[in-house]
């Protein structure tokens, strides 16, 4: 085995999705290396944040086949592959808004030994520490998406699947999670995102794929940003 294929933490062959009767996803491929951050990028409808619930298990009938580790996961119950090392942070963050930020991240099982501590987590999210007495219900969006995010962290996941994350947040709060995403990832944690927010994704991105229609139409790595910036905003439409 290469070194490269031994670092690959997942491999998504020919991959079908279906809710009910309707086909979301048609025969994707894609392949994501430890320490990578790779983003979905494509307009909404596109089957981004179906790709991540069907790495998750999360979607009604799949085929093909999804490798998490080097381990094929179509199969599995969704606890078992959360126990591989991934993390889901859906668009709605899913945290519990009656508990307050220390409850909530001292709630998550570990689905690995090496989850953060609380302590970590606070240096790595100052805002937190400050609203630990707070409730879920009254913390800003930014709060509130940081918190999902530390709750991932403390499980010790260390595949990362991010649906949205900067939607709806001021400026400043979204500069914020760039960094600390650009913190995970020389920790080797691999990141797989799915973005709107063009100008948050390219600086920190290794690879976009862009998908249309349940498809991957193109793969664009960092270096060839500047080159095909005409053919991303065609498929983009920004």
């Amino acid at each position: 085995m290469s070194t490269s294929s031994s670092r690959e933490k997942i491999r998504i062959s020919d991959l079908h999705a279906f809710y009910g009767e309707s086909h979301i996803l048609h025969g994707i491929d894609l392949s994501i290396r430890q320490g990578e951050l790779v983003t979905l990028l494509g307009r909404n409808g596109s089957g981004r944040s179906t790709t991540l619930r069907a790495i998750m298990g999360m979607v009604g009938r799949r085929s093909g086949s999804i490798m998490v580790n080097g381990s094929e996961t179509l199969n599995l119950a969704p606890h078992r592959i959360a126990h591989l090392g991934l993390g889901y942070c859906p668009e709605e963050r899913g945290i519990f808004s009656s508990l307050n930020v220390e409850e909530n991240l001292m709630l998550p099982p570990a689905v690995r030994s090496d989850g953060m501590s609380v302590e970590e987590l606070y240096e790595m999210f100052p805002n937190l520490y400050e609203r630990r007495y707070s409730q879920g219900t009254r913390l800003s969006g930014g709060e509130q998406q940081m918190l999902a995010l530390a709750r991932i962290l403390r499980t010790g996941a260390n595949i990362l699947l991010l649906d949205e994350i900067t939607e709806g947040l001021a400026p400043v709060i979204v500069q914020k999670l760039a960094q600390v995403l650009l913190g995970l990832k020389q920790r080797g944690l691999t990141i797989l995102l799915v973005e709107q927010n063009f100008r948050f994704a390219a600086p920190i991105a290794d690879r976009h794929y862009v998908m249309e229609h349940g498809h991957i139409v193109e793969e664009v790595h960092a270096h060839e940003l500047e080159a095909k910036t005409d053919l991303l905003n065609t498929y983009l439409g920004v």
